[in-house]
């Protein structure tokens, strides 16, 4: 077995959870800083030094700061939903909403700025903004000790810290190359299905088992594909449904978790309670590593986009176009999202460790998973873009399972203060709806 596939072949379940919107600096860039940016393994980690900073418009500039779990509203920050769409993340990243093709370097200076605007714009929708709010704000991280779950799992298992979202833009693109490896061009939220073939119809092709679990209703994905749309009802559940998969050592090859989407479930999508997700997290793991099946099973953790949140590593180009879709807002599908938090769990891989795949190849995207599918299973790419990515198997280094748990002494943290958005209806909340009124999810 090469070295780019490692322990792959002990592998026999591969988990997903993919949580919403948030960047890797904001959840996870304060992580080894206190160590010097260097792991416990003594690897190098792409973290924040404390020194970055994005101008604020009046000739002065904010620097990045660390969210204190023991502050009131620290869980709803940065406050308010950031804008985390393809004019955005260009404004974001480039400090122009129409970059150049090919776009110039990224410098990352337009956070501060846009989430200025993007506030103005809140209070005059009547969106819900955690009081106090301002636009230093989106520069807040969460520290280690606010996000113990995560960053214990990070630093037990592995972090991949150059790990990116496939497309700068916002949530439904994103998993659609998560799950079929092409948004068919699309790069806005308007498209909620896509006809070409996903994940899950080809593990079916191949006779694989696969499963799709929502947290506490059907899963949204169950209607974004026409091979999850017309699959079996058996392929399907709910998070209870998944804990006793992993208790009863029935768990497929592949299972895709979804969080609550309600703005007052788990999902962490801003500015919902992050701590909610954590506690999510935490009981993902604890139901897998109380399983059978723990000693060959690799979990997942992951964020769609970033939404709107902050990080200082410009995103790479040569992203390579899945099809010949045509791009929305003439895209071209060359360049990567911003990086986003990916957590690798096994008792398979070494503590302490970060994961990366050399700088002069291509970087590890959301289809990097279904890569990995791909080779564990040896089946072929969806498209181009997931032929072309890496898979991460290497990330698995041990011949014998660990039966530590990192998380030994981590208790989950509750929030504190007032969710800001409790009342409002969420965006996949109403593409739910959406799904279920086209008979796409069953209404039960």
């Amino acid at each position: 077995m090469s070295d780019s596939v490692g322990q792959l072949r002990a592998v026999e379940h591969v988990v997903v959870l993919m949580l919403e919107n948030r960047s890797f600096d904001h959840m996870l860039g304060w992580l080894y800083t206190d160590q010097g940016n260097v792991s416990a393994s003594g690897q190098m980690f792409e973290g924040l030094t404390g020194t970055e900073s994005n101008p604020n418009g009046n000739q002065g500039k904010v620097t990045v700061s660390r969210i204190d779990g023991t502050a009131p509203g620290a869980y709803f920050m940065p406050g308010a939903d950031p804008d985390e769409g393809y004019a955005a993340t260009n404004k974001q990243l480039f400090g122009t909403p129409t970059p150049a093709t090919p776009a110039p370097a990224a410098t990352n200076d337009g956070f501060v700025t846009d989430y200025a605007n993007t506030l103005a714009l809140r209070h005059r929708q009547g969106r819900p903004v955690y009081p106090g709010t301002t636009a230093a704000d989106i520069m807040g991280c969460f520290t280690p000790q606010a996000l113990p779950v995560l960053s214990g799992l990070a630093r037990g298992f592995a972090v991949a810290d150059h790990w990116f979202a496939s497309v700068p833009t916002e949530t439904l693109p994103n998993r659609a190359f998560a799950c079929a490896a092409t948004s068919q061009g699309h790069m806005d939220d308007a498209t909620h299905t896509f006809t070409v073939p996903s994940i899950f119809g080809l593990l079916s092709d191949h006779d694989i088992s696969w499963a799709v679990y929502g947290y506490d209703k059907q899963p949204l994905t169950r209607g974004n594909f026409p091979d999850t749309a017309n699959a079996p009802a058996s392929h399907f559940g709910l998070f209870t449904d998944f804990k006793a998969a992993a208790a009863g050592g029935t768990l497929p090859a592949f299972t895709f978790l979804e969080p609550s989407w309600g703005s007052t479930g788990n999902s962490q999508h801003p500015n919902y309670d992050v701590a909610l997700g954590e506690q999510l997290i935490h009981d993902v793991y604890q139901a897998l590593r109380a399983g059978p099946a723990w000693a060959s099973t690799l979990l997942i953790i992951t964020y769609d986009e970033h939404g709107g949140c902050y990080d200082h590593l410009p995103p790479p180009t040569a992203a390579t176009p899945p099809d010949n879709s045509a791009g929305q807002f003439g895209f071209d599908f060359t360049r990567f999202g911003v990086r986003v938090p990916t957590v690798l769990v096994s008792p398979l891989i070494e503590p302490g460790t970060v994961f990366r795949v050399p700088d002069d190849t291509t970087p590890l995207d959301h289809t990097s998973i279904l890569k990995t599918i791909q080779q564990r299973w040896n089946l072929p790419p969806l498209t181009a873009r997931d032929a072309a990515a890496p898979g991460i198997g290497a990330v698995l280094t041990r011949t014998v399972a660990r039966t530590d748990d990192p998380l030994t002494d981590v208790t989950v943290p509750t929030s504190t203060g007032t969710n800001p958005a409790q009342h409002e209806i969420s965006h996949l909340e109403q593409v739910h709806a959406d799904l279920v009124a086209r008979n796409l999810i069953p209404h039960t």
